[in-house]
């Protein structure tokens, strides 16, 4: 088994889609599993992205709140939380990218197949069954992506402040911090209910895949 994901990660990072699939397609794993199989780990990597993005955002406010101690603690935490945001928004992003992939190359051959039916009455099922799971899995993209459109707005907030304080080590600094927290406050909570609707729409498409 080990020599096998060995194969297919070598194959995967060599940027040959067709290859990594036909691979896969081999030891009885169909593209229709991939994309499963992505989409829960889009899914998951979005649960972690709203942990993160939340801490992210308790480590702002106790830093608007701080009264007393290093503030240079106070920056190194701030900024630990925006890196460790960047790079959960990175996963989300990157996917979502595999998800599409999987997906494209998938309804290509579903396309491709139905030529070749000689019953005219399957023929119409599976073009029936793949409208649906277009339909669905349209859904489910542009959840995918107005979720991710929400996570920069949040970033660049936490990366300007964080550029401020780290330049501005001073009680005048966090009192200029307090001004951003409404913003970046309302900014998470519209990352979060897009992620949550995003998650929904997952584990609707992950039923239906799997029925």
């Amino acid at each position: 088994m080990r020599a096998i994901l060995a194969v297919f990660t070598i194959i995967a990072l060599t940027g040959c889609q067709s290859a990594y699939y036909a691979a896969w397609e081999k030891v009885g794993v169909e593209k229709r599993d991939i994309l499963v199989d992505r989409v829960e780990n889009a899914k998951e990597s979005q649960e972690d992205a709203q942990e993160q993005f939340s801490s992210a955002l308790e480590a702002f406010s106790a830093a608007v709140a701080f009264d007393g101690g290093e503030l240079e603690d106070v920056y190194n935490d701030l900024n630990g939380q925006y890196e460790d945001s960047v790079a959960a928004a990175e996963d989300v992003s990157a996917r979502i990218d595999k998800v599409e992939s999987v997906a494209e190359a998938l309804f290509d051959e579903w396309e491709t197949e139905l030529e070749e039916y000689q019953s005219g009455a399957l023929k119409r099922d599976s073009a029936a069954k793949l409208r649906d799971t277009k339909r669905r899995y349209s859904s489910l993209i542009a959840a995918m992506r107005k979720a991710e459109s929400k996570m920069p707005p949040v970033l660049e907030a936490l990366q300007d402040n964080v550029l401020y304080l780290k330049h501005n080590l001073n009680a005048n600094a966090i009192g200029a911090l307090q001004g951003e927290l409404s913003s970046i406050e309302t900014n998470v909570s519209q990352l979060i209910r897009q992620m949550n609707a995003a998650i929904a729409e997952s584990d609707a498409f992950i039923s239906a895949m799997n029925n």
